[in-house]
């Protein structure tokens, strides 16, 4: 397989599954639409191996062998130099490596964050989630700041980066509580669920709200650090970026307006608004 056929094939991962992301990924010139894919293809990989849905896995593989081909995806990542030439991911990965300051030592933290999820890890306090937070969606953003480039102070972009992550995946938890629920998981922090009364196997409605509410605000004062990240990128991509976190931030905002609504079904935005958020992100009016 050549590379072109290995990006290609990164493009297709990422825009068949990257609900999401997609948006924000195609307002990126072609060079770093192509890496962005890459990164995204590799992080997909990951955590479809952490939810039992890679071909050739089942839901119900014991942990034990999840965390071992975790293992495995992360000594891949150590041996870069010499991918598997039939795989396409790989191969587009150790190019991205070549061309690209990509901190390659962020998808270490990524797995972290899976084999935690493998585990059922709960958290007793805000700073627990906040470290798995920044394992599973700080590193992607730290990823995508290698893609994108800063000429401002590397380290502050990172943080910032880091912040936005955080505010996604306090979003992503707040929308798929019940689903987690369901699997076994709970991510939202024991203490916040003692302070609010909350049981979720039958949570009152009114102390349920109230919990969002709270979540919700935490949530918020993470997108506004992260938002300053936005002036320290060229303007494609922090159009790309405030396409993809404004299409969560709207998400963030239809969840605390009907926080009972995320434990009747998935709540979600539809294309058209998913495309306007990218429009407005395209125009730099996306906040």
């Amino acid at each position: 397989m050549d590379l072109t056929e290995a990006y290609r094939e990164c493009e297709r991962i990422t825009w068949s599954q990257a609900r999401n992301f997609a948006y924000g990924i195609r307002l990126l010139p072609s060079a770093k639409r192509r890496g962005l894919a890459v990164i995204y293809a590799f992080a997909r990989r990951i955590d479809d191996i952490g939810d039992g849905t890679l071909p050739g896995q089942t839901a119900d593989m014991p942990a034990e062998e999840k965390i071992a081909a975790l293992e495995r995806a992360r000594g891949a990542l150590l041996d870069l130099s010499q991918p598997d030439e039939n795989d396409p991911v790989l191969l587009a990965l150790a190019d991205v490596k070549r061309n690209f300051p990509v901190p390659m030592e962020a998808f270490g933290e990524l797995i972290d964050g899976c084999v935690a999820d493998v585990r059922g890890t709960r958290y007793e306090t805000f700073d627990d989630l906040h470290y798995y937070c920044r394992c599973v969606a700080g590193s992607i953003g730290r990823l995508s700041l290698g893609i994108f480039g800063t000429s401002h102070d590397p380290d502050e972009a990172a943080r910032l980066a880091d912040s936005l992550g955080v505010a996604l995946q306090l979003t992503n938890i707040l929308r798929d509580i019940r689903e987690d629920h369901q699997n076994g998981r709970v991510y939202l922090p024991a203490e916040d669920l003692a302070k609010f009364d909350i049981d979720l196997d039958a949570p009152n409605p009114s102390q349920f709200t109230r919990l969002v509410e709270f979540e919700a605000e935490r949530a918020r004062d993470w997108y506004a650090t992260g938002w300053q990240l936005l002036p320290m990128l060229d303007w494609r991509s922090a159009a790309c970026t405030g396409a993809m976190a404004g299409i969560y931030r709207q998400l963030l905002e239809r969840i605390a307006a009907q926080p009972a609504a995320v434990l009747n079904s998935r709540v979600s935005l539809s294309t058209g608004e998913k495309a306007m958020v990218a429009v407005r992100a395209l125009a730099g009016r996306v906040r």
